[in-house]
């Protein structure tokens, strides 16, 4: 299995702490995000990721160099940003030939289960499935509308008014068909260009568990006494996979 980590944002909104650090090796309690991400793919079964960079691209390239966790990893500089969805269309080759793989935000802390995502979309046989959860304020988020057989009708990026609370968590699963609708411009965001035009052929999988952006240096600072840590090992020996 493999997996893009979205990692490549020069971090503005989080300066100063981003002036001399990668967004994406900022510490969570003492473990840098990406540490993080790539432990919850070890434990997931995810062997191969694909991890862009921009700002302080060589910080990243020494991060890979000394990291442990026994993932393969790949890094993708992009001198010039080219979108979330340009980053996994100009990386096609990645993938290439996978049933499917996953698109994680690098800027997003979360302990949802990344094998029970990848069991609902099978069962679910779509282009695309998103992890979705519930938030207070939708505007600032990618809202989500669903039927009652969790297929997504619509998919808004910020809206000013939001017709539901269902937003999306930063984690999807794709088919590989997903790439030929990514727009030729550049820059090219999945949130903007690429879901509106996936609306009733992918699914949403309302997900439990703890979701931060940590992209704000308030969103930041409370993640160092919010986060409960991994518990992905724990999840991965109790998950039941949903009947057909």
């Amino acid at each position: 299995m493999k997996a893009f980590i979205l990692a490549a944002g020069n971090g503005t909104r989080l300066r100063p702490l981003t002036d001399s650090t990668p967004k994406c090796l900022l510490p969570i309690r003492g473990t840098p995000l990406l540490e993080i991400w790539l432990e919850k793919c070890r434990a997931s079964g995810i062997a191969e990721v694909l991890v862009n960079a921009h700002a302080h691209a060589e910080k990243v390239r020494a991060f890979i160099r000394r990291q442990a966790t026994g993932v393969t990893v790949h890094i993708a500089e992009e001198k010039t940003l080219l979108g979330s969805a340009g980053t996994l269309a100009q990386n096609r080759g990645f993938v290439e030939g996978e049933e499917a793989f996953f698109v994680l935000y690098g800027d997003v802390l979360t302990d949802m289960n990344l094998l029970e995502l990848l069991q609902f979309h099978r069962e679910k046989r779509t282009a695309a499935t998103l992890a979705v959860h519930q938030v207070a304020d939708p505007t600032r988020c990618g809202v989500v509308i669903t039927d009652e057989n969790d297929t997504v009708k619509s998919f808004v990026e910020k809206p000013a008014r939001a017709e539901s609370n269902w937003v999306f968590s930063g984690m999807m699963v794709a088919g590989t068909e997903i790439l030929d609708l990514v727009p030729e411009q550049r820059p090219a965001d999945i949130g903007l260009d690429l879901l509106p035009k996936l609306a009733g052929k992918m699914a949403a999988s309302k997900m439990a568990g703890f979701v931060l952006d940590i992209g704000t240096v308030s969103n930041y600072t409370a993640a160092q006494s919010c986060w409960p840590g991994q518990t992905q090992a724990k999840a991965l020996t109790t998950f039941q996979p949903r009947k057909p």
